[in-house]
């Protein structure tokens, strides 16, 4: 497979995820306003209620889902901005070539696997 047929394999992988995590990311939050506009009007009481921290918890799980979705589409977008630009799997770190199954499993790295444990440790 050419350089060129890798870059467009890898900007189709990257622009289906991106599709898929801004469904998602719509499905959470309409899924968490959904939940905050239904409690909104309720009197509950979360200290005292025993449902109460349920509901704080599956609120709190829902918003650190939201996050993640968004950090993901970050880093979706700054993969997509590398693949234009011709910096697509050179590695941040020492500037090689990032293995193409690492790419495969994490399309959006940035780093080769020896940089990303070095920064780790």
């Amino acid at each position: 497979m050419s350089d060129a047929d890798e870059r467009e394999a890898a900007e189709a992988r990257l622009r289906q995820e991106y599709a898929e995590t801004t469904d998602r990311l719509r499905a959470t939050t309409a899924d968490f306003e959904a939940m905050v506009d239904a409690s909104a009007g309720s009197n509950a009481d979360d200290e005292h209620d025993p449902e109460g921290a349920t509901i704080a918890f599956e609120r709190s799980q829902l918003a650190a889902v939201i996050d993640q979705l968004r950090t993901r589409l970050i880093d979706v977008e700054a993969a997509l901005a590398r693949v234009e630009d011709g910096s697509y799997g050179v590695c941040e770190g020492c500037d090689g070539q990032i293995a193409a199954q690492r790419l495969e499993a994490r399309p959006t790295a940035r780093t080769c696997i020896r940089c990303a444990s070095r920064a780790s440790v």
